[in-house]
């Protein structure tokens, strides 16, 4: 199924958190947060290269208080992806760890205190080159703005965003980037619409708080592909009451699935019925969890019958079709040879990996090629 993407992205801004382009015409970034404690840096180090392995581009880890400021500057010593410092109300905070190797701030400037202080965090910002991320979230709205909708409604996220935004013009700062989150879809995919019709800058998004990995899952991919679906947002991260490293996951599959970045097997499969000629959710499970570490982009049919096989096969990069006595295997959407169910999940895992094999070989060769 080589075809590209019918969405139209948003024109943004192009900032760099770390070596990773955010905005523009840069792929949309798969980020993570830790939950680990930040003083713990041996277990937060080890969760970030968790995701990271998993395909996070950038992984945001909360700083709360100057000790987690002080772990964080060793645990930034100790991994490469990208890190961003989640801070809350107390500036030097901000400061040390732009000191320690920050690679974005995630602040609201409007709870960081005095004027002095927010000039002193931006001016800290913009001699290390460091993004700053603002942050509203449906659940910490400012009282005043409490007071005046009554409840959260995107009206009120937004205008939440443009008082911290203005604070970072008044100094003359634009390298940010925005996220307005709330728990209810509707509320977060309004937001986002009317925001990214007043600014440049590159939005993140987020459903904050969706719930475990299942409604979570849901929450998320609906809200995300709606806003994706109109051009809108440069980095995503999905939100779930459950280990982090699925997050990353299910971030790649939404975009696999909107045609907006590849990485690892796009899975098609049938759901199966009494025509199945092998038990296709079994082997749906064994394969996944077989191949959860390639990240070569490839679309695999699995289908349970000659109805729908065939047609599927042909489209696919690897392809079969239930059959009897005998399952068929296509390859580059031809038939390739014959697979027994005895041995079909070891034979599909061995061939799968034999073309990932083949690919990675030939992109070295280009590699080689461009550079003699």
């Amino acid at each position: 199924m080589k075809h590209e993407s019918p969405i139209v992205r948003r024109k943004s801004r192009q900032i760099m958190v770390g070596n990773v382009p955010v905005g523009g015409d840069a792929p949309i970034a798969v980020q993570s947060m830790t939950n680990t404690n930040t003083c713990d840096v041996d277990a937060t180090v080890g969760q970030i290269r968790a995701l990271q392995d998993a395909g996070a581009d950038i992984v945001r880890v909360s700083v709360p208080s100057m000790d987690a400021a002080e772990a964080f500057g060793k645990i930034r010593d100790q991994v490469s992806v990208p890190l961003v410092a989640d801070i809350h109300f107390d500036h030097k905070i901000a400061l040390r760890v732009a000191e320690l190797g920050v690679d974005c701030l995630r602040i609201n400037p409007g709870n960081i205190g005095r004027e002095d202080r927010v000039s002193a965090v931006i001016s800290a910002a913009r001699d290390r080159n460091i993004p700053i991320r603002i942050g509203v979230n449906a659940g910490s709205l400012e009282k005043e703005l409490q007071r005046k909708y009554g409840e959260p409604t995107p009206d009120a996220l937004v205008e939440s965003a443009m008082r911290h935004i203005d604070i970072l013009d008044r100094h003359d700062f634009q390298d940010f980037k925005v996220s307005l989150k709330a728990s209810e879809v509707f509320m977060t995919v309004a937001a986002y619409r009317k925001i990214a019709a007043q600014i440049e800058q590159p939005l993140h998004l987020g459903i904050t708080e969706a719930g475990g990995f299942r409604s979570g899952t849901v929450k998320s991919s609906i809200g995300l592909g709606m806003l994706l679906m109109d051009g809108i947002g440069d980095t995503i991260r999905v939100s779930l009451a459950a280990d982090p490293v699925q997050e990353i996951k299910v971030g790649y599959d939404i975009l696999k699935s909107l045609r907006l970045r590849s990485r690892g097997i796009n899975f098609i499969a049938c759901p199966s019925c009494s025509r199945q000629n092998f038990d296709v959710i079994q082997t749906m499970n064994d394969l996944e969890a077989r191949l959860e570490d390639v990240n070569t982009a490839m679309d695999v049919a699995i289908i349970g019958c000659i109805v729908n096989g065939p047609g599927e096969a042909k489209e696919a990069d690897i392809g079969l079709t239930g059959g009897s006595p005998k399952n068929l295997f296509y390859m580059a959407g031809k038939p390739n040879q014959k697979l027994d169910n005895a041995t079909l999940t070891d034979d599909l895992e061995r061939l799968i990996r034999d073309e990932v094999a083949r690919r990675k070989e030939e992109e070295d060769a280009i590699i080689a090629r461009s550079g003699s």
